[in-house]
């Protein structure tokens, strides 16, 4: 897979929770990190995300915020 998106993180699906039309699909990372990501029930089912599946989080945003404890 190839994209211009330079935060690919790669990982394994620990849980997918489905909604009404929206998924919540959790990518372990690694280092005890997890990446939640929302998406379509329909994607879910394109793409036959399951728990266990090894899965990239790609990250594109025009705006990271970073934020510290004073």
């Amino acid at each position: 897979m190839k994209l211009s998106a330079r935060n690919q993180l790669t990982g394994t699906i620990v849980e997918v929770t489905k909604g009404a039309t929206t998924s919540h699909v959790r990518i372990d990372i690694g280092g005890g990190a997890i990446v939640t990501a929302s998406i379509t029930n329909e994607a879910v089912d394109d793409l036959g995300l399951t728990v266990g599946s090894a899965a990239y989080a790609v990250i594109k945003a025009s705006d990271v915020l970073v934020g510290v404890d004073e």
